[in-house]
């Protein structure tokens, strides 16, 4: 599975206007929770069932605020950083199954953030006069071939190239040969400097540029010049090979409960992400090193200026810029910059803002699903930027014990679809099997809307038929996987963790299969996975039913309850969905 930058949607909801206050040895420690665990940098690390989620390198209301949000599902790390000192550290939660916690020293993979170094790193370059925004692609790399050896640099740091399509599955070894080579292949949506799409292979041939310019290789010259502040303290390294992220690892976790890759030693080369994801850190070193980077400290402040400067506009008062998106001031009160990342093989979400106005940073990591990094910084932002109380979680009831036992099984729509409910911890977990099914449970809101996930779906659908290049990759690579292709069947669109995801029904090999897809506005692959378990929705009790288990507010709006052998789904304006209980 591929994830892109498709969480930035929610950074229209972040405003930053003022600061995190207070004294870094101020103990605060948030409400109990018997199912996680919570460490601070001030109060030594802590763990195990019935452990209070601590934030001693915060003030008290603040660390009060997280410990609820670490209550209600939160597990990660934070770290805010003001004139580049630290104002407020905390981790919350277990780092793996083991019921070691996380700490402020505990390292997560960051994904798509990524870019931002990778950006950093040509711009080094630049700085050096060995290399100039507009170079083309295909100068400085002779062996490049096809049409995305015109664009430049400035456009691949801006994704105008026109690339769509991966390159590499992200756990695959590629080579830096066969990497250029199958980026030349990939085809180009319009020609380099015409328009926008969202590419991992843009910033990978931007990491392979830098592999070549440098003379020391693209991870060695992070290493030595990006990864390295001033004064010589290093910040991270990589998950997956050498040089590798120093200090204790968190274990992902997956929507359906699967464990991440934990990272280490794996078998290179990788080109399939350099450049594009991959690299791990603390949440204090990742604020660090931005506020580093737009200060001036890594590269001049003439680069660091053209970096933080808005480039490609993409409406609403945000422009992408090289490896960051920016919020202007008209829209949001204050510019900020801000970048985000994750749902990739560790299972980790990561994203960080600066605002230089206040000369702020803030990160935030997690490393499970239920309120990810980008939920907790899109909810708390505004007022954790402009020094208000932070807003807390919805208070979640526990069921009865035996309640959820009674209700457990399939239910199935009379127009064909089903729901598989089974029980967890904190509540029932619904399954929507089917289109029918995925609409009543997952009703679209006002954004994107009805007609947006119907044009989703129809470019799924067109995709997976085989009508573009990368189409016919797709479908050669599922028959190379599942054997002879029988049919493919809308199974269902949704809004899930930034990105619209269209699921599909596989019939191929005599078996079939459920997986998903989401593309960009011009049909560019932007996530898939394949086989996928169908979408899920966590519930908890709400009066005489129940409400989706959604901390953060973002999930849809609608109330299950059942009686006897029925579900029913009401939906406000959009009606109701009545299902019976089979077998």
């Amino acid at each position: 599975m591929r994830r892109t930058l498709a969480g930035l949607a929610a950074l229209a909801l972040i405003s930053g206007t003022g600061a995190c206050a207070g004294d870094p040895g101020d103990p605060a420690a948030g409400p109990g929770t018997k199912e996680r665990s919570g460490t601070s940098d001030g109060g030594g690390a802590t763990g195990g069932p019935g452990v209070k989620a601590g934030a001693g390198g915060c003030d008290a209301r603040t660390g009060r605020a997280f410990g609820a949000w670490a209550e209600a599902g939160f597990s990660g790390s934070i770290a805010v950083l003001t004139d580049g000192k630290p104002t407020c550290l905390a981790a919350y939660g277990p780092a793996d199954d083991r019921g070691r916690p996380n700490t402020p020293g505990t390292v997560f993979d960051i994904g798509s953030i990524t870019k931002a170094f990778t950006a950093a790193a040509v711009f080094r370059l630049i700085d050096k006069g060995r290399l100039a925004l507009d170079d083309r692609a295909g100068d400085l790399l002779p062996a490049l071939r096809g049409p995305v050896a015109a664009a430049t640099v400035r456009q691949l740091l801006l994704h105008e190239s026109g690339l769509t399509g991966t390159h590499a599955a992200d756990d695959a070894v590629v080579g830096k040969a066969a990497a250029i080579a199958a980026i030349g292949d990939l085809d180009v949506a319009f020609r380099p400097g015409t328009g926008h799409q969202y590419s991992n292979a843009g910033y990978t041939l931007l990491a392979l540029i830098v592999d070549e310019v440098s003379g020391t290789g693209f991870r060695d010259h992070l290493a030595a010049e990006v990864l390295r502040l001033p004064g010589g303290k290093a910040v991270g390294g990589f998950w997956n090979g050498e040089p590798a992220a120093p200090g204790p690892r968190a274990l992902g976790v997956f929507d359906n409960g699967a464990t991440g890759d934990p990272g280490g030693p794996a078998k290179g080369p990788h080109w399939a992400m350099d450049g594009n994801g991959g690299l791990a850190m603390t949440a204090g070193d990742l604020a660090q090193w931005t506020h580093t980077l737009f200060t001036g400290g890594l590269v001049t402040p003439a680069s660091a200026k053209a970096i933080a400067a808005p480039g490609h506009d993409l409406g609403g008062g945000r422009s992408e810029t090289p490896g960051w998106v920016a919020a202007s001031a008209e829209v949001f009160g204050e510019p900020f910059l801000a970048a985000a990342g994750g749902g990739g093989e560790s299972a980790h979400n990561a994203m960080v803002a600066w605002v230089p106005g206040r000369r702020m940073a803030v990160a935030v990591l997690s490393n499970r699903p239920e309120v990810t990094a980008e939920d907790l910084l899109t909810t708390v932002g505004p007022a954790l930027l402009t020094g208000r109380p932070l807003p807390v979680p919805k208070t979640a009831a526990r069921p009865a014990k035996g309640e959820q036992a009674a209700i457990v099984g399939t239910y199935r729509l009379p127009t064909g679809g089903s729901f598989q409910v089974s029980a967890n911890a904190r509540g029932p977990a619904v399954a929507a099997v089917g289109a029918d099914a995925v609409a009543a449970l997952f009703p679209p809101g006002p954004e994107p809307g009805a007609d947006a996930l119907r044009a989703h779906e129809r470019a799924v659908l067109g995709l997976l038929a085989g009508r573009t290049k990368e189409g016919r990759k797709e479908r050669a690579a599922l028959r190379g996987t599942l054997g002879p292709i029988g049919g493919i069947v809308p199974a269902g669109t949704l809004r899930t963790g930034g990105e619209l995801r269209t699921y599909v029904r596989i019939t191929a090999g005599g078996r079939q299969v459920t997986g998903w897809w989401s593309v960009g506005e011009r049909g560019g692959v932007s996530a898939a996975e394949v086989p996928s378990r169908p979408p899920v929705l966590r519930l908890v009790p709400a009066g005489d039913g129940y409400r989706p288990d959604d901390p953060a507010g973002n999930g849809p709006e609608v109330t299950v309850r059942f009686g006897g052998d029925r579900m029913t789904i009401a939906r406000g304006p959009g009606g109701t969905s009545v299902a019976e209980r089979s077998g």
